[in-house]
């Protein structure tokens, strides 16, 4: 037995039409050692395109006097025969393989292939990339020339070794259940799982240390109910806690940080930070508390409150905005305290119950092996099957899922509905109730604001109770609040549930019910059946009327254009200013209504009756889940009727959609204009101490805008409100320089025109140009970043400076970031989500472009609403609402150039606003002290090439 890595370097990612101009092929004998190598380019009929070129380093003069493809594939064909072809992503070089063979009159390959991507993926689920060259990064394979054949397929080579001895290091258990997913339809696959199988069922048996068995699973973990409360056995540590104050407990800390800590030295305003949340703790008072880049948040609050929480015997809930800050606190700050902290204490993560694996619902449909898209649902299935033999929490997140593999996911999550509890024989190894038990027992919880409002709306009966609350990234918790305390429903939410209860007339689950129930045999079965069969023909009933409701809706959409994006409709709706054609809408919704009720009516009279009578586990485990989807279809034809009502004069209503996928496009939201009464009741009334940070709190200066979205107002004057503004421990002077062209061209309308945009690409390109690309630009509309892209793409593409455009080049924010700094000459245009959150440190990032003030539309319904609620209290909507939102913004923006002491950069802002009217002051001031200058157009290049030479010392402040 032998193996051909293979990888082909072609003109394009047709094999019909284009060519290949690289071949590399890595030979592996059966002990997986390499045997041989082959390398050749090949010469194509046509030109080489530049995109290709710019991607391989390939051109067109390195493949002039190269073979031609037939005098290539002699040599190839020897190397194939009674080879295993191994590829990365083999679909596509077999493709191009066999074309070539094709046309050069050989017969095709027909041998087994076997796909690195595939055996990645189900191996190494938890890989952020399973592209080649993140791979080979990630398990520190050398692989320089990314994106030539003979480097790729070696690191192939490589890669494919790994995940073999991998495979074959699984447990028994894992590798039975993975040979019984392959025997239908991916007989590669089979082959390589079983020819693991058979040498493990040679060695002992099942090593019962490493790992916990339970109904033919593997699992990292056992009872949940064995956790033991953080110092069980250790009450002296506790103890000599309580006799050290709280300075001289920073002073041990401070001491233990220099011992594990490399390098660590005290910051004066994280020194500050860790008293101000301890004395907000101490003295039950809230506090608003601003922390800039580089202050050592997280354990600015996490020390004090662990401190307090530990000695008071009180829990502390920690919440984030994002599942990346909650992730980098379990992976980063906790252990790093645990190490530090001279008293063991538990922190655990708490996040909505839908991030958990419900493995009830996997068992019975891996057992099954129901699978909506086999190919996809059997790779996702098998990624878990390993998965659980590695994770501790079963958490999506820990899982780096398939294009398929979230629809997937949806279907064996958790959640409140279908959850049988102590009955559920998973019960005691079930992750959602394990991390229910964590977060009681820890010390610090850590949750996320998301998690904050459904605990509220689920009556508190989620997180365990608390009295101090700790909110980080707090600039988005009024967002937060109004997403979670109001309700947003989509096309596709009522689709989903109605197909699991009943996809047509065989598929679904009241079908899997019906037979079950014949099968049982009882006197009343026959009655069930053919209630089922009543309900039956409703589902399509409800979905032609759902079909012919969001038609509607899209209609109404359809004439309007003030969306952010070209082509969005935003529509909001007023009950004493209804849309012409709102009564069908009504009629429509009637039906709805009328048919979801029927629907819900008989199948909870159904599932009622059954559970009397009906014992068995399969059938109770059954109607558990069609349970969950039964409430699933309740919520959604309640809030359908509230939408369409639209009766809380406190509430905005607004419908979004796009022309490109029409009514399946439709989103309806209503929200409520002003969440700050809430936040007050829920939290700052009834929390004994609620702490919230940021780096962007302040305007100005000044916590009032703060104070008055997150109802603190009257806290401030009860005395109940500490606000603290932390100074940054960079020196923003000589690291930021703040560049603004003031003869450059004002933007008319919210789309670019074409003085603007062409003004605009000439100064990013040489701009670009002096910085050796390094440049992130920000943008506040994806039909300007557009606009930009081609243009500024061909003027760099000479000096071989690529441009990464989000919404243009594939991938997710994370993906082109890690783009961007793995490629030192590129330009990354990002907007929206690229304004916070981006971490782009040291010589990666050297220029930040910010090409227009983040003013959010002033047309959005819910700016509207609450400007309008302003306009009533005879205040100006303009300066109390839209400045403040957009300094927030501008400032996380700024944000993203210096994230550490060595950092230095220059920001250029294209918006002239900033000096040019009465607020632009507002936004300049809320700067954290850089360098600001502001000069004509001509003169930045020379400037910027001053600033960033090293040997230049730079003077106090000059205007140009």
């Amino acid at each position: 037995m032998k193996f051909a890595v293979l990888d082909l370097e072609t003109t394009g990612n047709s094999g019909a039409v284009d060519d290949i101009i690289q071949v590399g092929i890595v030979m592996l004998d059966e002990a997986l050692n390499v045997t041989g190598t082959y390398a050749s380019f090949v010469r194509p009929r046509v030109p080489i395109p530049p995109f290709i070129t710019q991607l391989t380093g390939i051109a067109d003069g390195d493949v002039q006097d190269a073979p031609e493809l037939d005098d290539v594939l002699l040599d190839v064909i020897p190397l194939l025969d009674d080879a295993l072809l191994v590829a990365h992503n083999v679909g596509f070089d077999a493709g191009f393989l066999n074309s070539a063979l094709d046309r050069c009159g050989y017969v095709p390959f027909t041998g087994r292939r076997l796909d690195t991507l595939d055996l990645l993926r189900i191996l190494y689920p938890s890989l952020t990339s399973y592209q080649l060259g993140a791979v080979s990064e990630a398990f520190a394979i050398a692989h320089d020339r990314h994106h030539r054949a003979d480097s790729d397929a070696m690191a192939t080579a490589i890669i494919f070794r790994m995940c073999v001895e991998k495979l074959r290091a699984l447990p028994l258990l894992t590798l039975q259940r993975l040979a019984r997913f392959f025997e239908e339809g991916q007989e590669d696959l089979a082959w390589i799982v079983k020819d693991a199988l058979t040498r493990k069922e040679r060695e002992t048996s099942i090593d019962e240390d490493a790992f916990a068995y339970f109904r033919q699973f593997t699992l990292k973990v056992g009872d949940w109910t064995e956790e033991t409360p953080p110092r069980y056995d250790d009450a002296e540590a506790e103890e000599l806690l309580l006799r050290v104050d709280f300075d001289t407990f920073l002073e041990q800390v401070k001491s233990s940080f220099e011992q594990h800590v490399q390098g660590y030295e005290a910051r004066e305003p994280q020194n500050r930070m860790f008293r101000e949340v301890y004395g907000a703790l101490e003295d039950d008072k809230h506090l608003l508390i601003e922390a800039g880049t580089g202050t050592g948040k997280s354990l600015g609050y996490l020390i004090p409150a662990l401190y307090y929480g530990i000695q008071q015997g009180k829990k502390i809930v920690v919440s984030t905005h994002t599942i990346n800050l909650q992730e980098q606190l379990r992976e980063r700050d906790v252990p790093l305290l645990q190490r530090v902290l001279p008293v063991p204490f538990k922190a655990a993560v708490f996040k909505g119950r839908g991030h958990y694996l419900c493995l009830r619902k996997f068992e019975g449909k891996v057992n099954m092996h129901d699978f909506a898209s086999p190919g996809e649902d059997r790779i996702t299935a098998a990624q878990m099957i390993v998965w659980l033999g590695e994770t501790e929490h079963g958490d999506q997140e820990e899982l780096n899922l398939g294009n398929r593999g979230g629809d997937f996911w949806d279907t064996v999550a958790s959640d409140a509905d279908s959850c049988l509890n102590r009955q559920c024989p998973w019960f005691k190894r079930c992750f959602y109730h394990r991390a229910k038990q964590e977060a009681n027992l820890a010390d610090v919880v850590i949750t996320n604001h998301s998690m904050l409002f459904t605990d509220i709306r689920a009556d508190h009966r989620l997180l365990p109770s608390y009295d101090h609350l700790i909110v980080d990234e707090a600039h988005h918790l009024e967002e937060v609040a109004g997403k979670h305390l109001g309700m947003q429903l989509s096309y596709f939410g009522l689709p989903h549930p109605l197909q699991r209860l009943c996809k047509d007339a065989r598929t679904g689950m009241i079908h899997q019910l019906k037979l079950l129930l014949l099968a049982e045999g009882d006197e009343r079965a026959q009655a069930w059946a053919e209630a089922i069969d009543a309900a039956a023909p409703v589902f399509g009933e409800v979905r032609e009327h759902w079909d012919q409701l969001f038609d509607l809706f899209f209609g109404l959409t359809a004439a309007v254009k003030d969306g952010a994006e070209p082509g969005q409709s935003v529509v909001r709706m007023k009950s004493d200013k209804l849309p012409e054609g709102w009564s069908y809408v009504r009629t429509a919704e009637a039906n709805v209504y009328a048919g979801l009720n029927e629907i819900v009516k008989a199948l909870d009279k159904l599932s009622a009756d059954v559970k009397d009578r009906i014992d068995d586990t399969a059938i109770q485990g059954l109607l558990t889940d069609m349970n969950g989807s039964v409430k699933d279809l309740a919520r959604i034809r309640d809030e359908l009727r509230t939408f369409v009502r639209l009766d809380d004069g406190g509430t905005v209503y607004w419908m979004e959609a796009s022309p490109a996928y029409k009514a399946k496009s439709v989103h309806l939201f209503a929200v409520p204009a002003d969440v700050s009464g809430q936040l007050k009741q829920y939290f700052f009334d009834v929390k004994r101490s609620v702490v919230m940070t940021s780096a962007t709190l302040s305007v100005q200066k000044s916590f009032q805008y703060a104070c008055e979205q997150l109802g603190l107002e009257e806290a401030g004057k009860s005395g109940r409100l500490a606000t603290v503004q932390l100074e940054s421990p960079f020196n923003y002077r000589d690291q930021a320089l703040v560049v603004i062209p003031r003869n450059f061209p004002g933007l008319k309308g919210a789309s670019g025109d074409p003085e603007f945009v062409g003004a605009l690409v000439r100064s990013l390109a040489e701009t670009a140009l002096e910085t050796n690309g390094r440049m992130l630009v920000l943008f506040t509309s994806y039909r300007m970043l557009r606009q930009v892209y081609d243009p500024l793409k061909e003027a760099l593409a000479a000096a071989g400076i690529q441009v990464i455009g989000q919404g243009v080049d594939s991938g997710s924010r994370s993906k082109l970031t890690r783009r961007f700094q793995q490629q030192q000459s590129s330009v990354l245009l990002g907007t929206s989500s690229f304004w916070e959150g981006v971490d782009i440190p040291g010589d990666a990032l050297t220029c930040l472009a910010i090409v227009r003030l983040p003013f959010q539309p002033p047309n959005h319904p819910l700016l509207e609403a609450k400007a309008e609620m302003l306009q009533q209290e005879k205040q100006n909507p303009f300066m109390k609402l839209s400045v403040p939102q957009a300094v927030i913004r501008f400032k996380q923006g700024f944000g993203r150039l210096v994230r550490t002491a060595q950092d230095r950069g220059i920001v250029l802002i294209y918006d002239t606003r900033v000096i040019e009217t009465y607020y632009g002051k507002y936004f300049l001031y809320s700067l954290p002290g850089p360098k600001i200058e502001h000069m004509h157009l001509d003169q930045i290049v020379p400037r910027i090439r001053e600033w960033l030479e090293p040997a230049v010392q730079i003077g106090e402040g000059a205007e140009r």
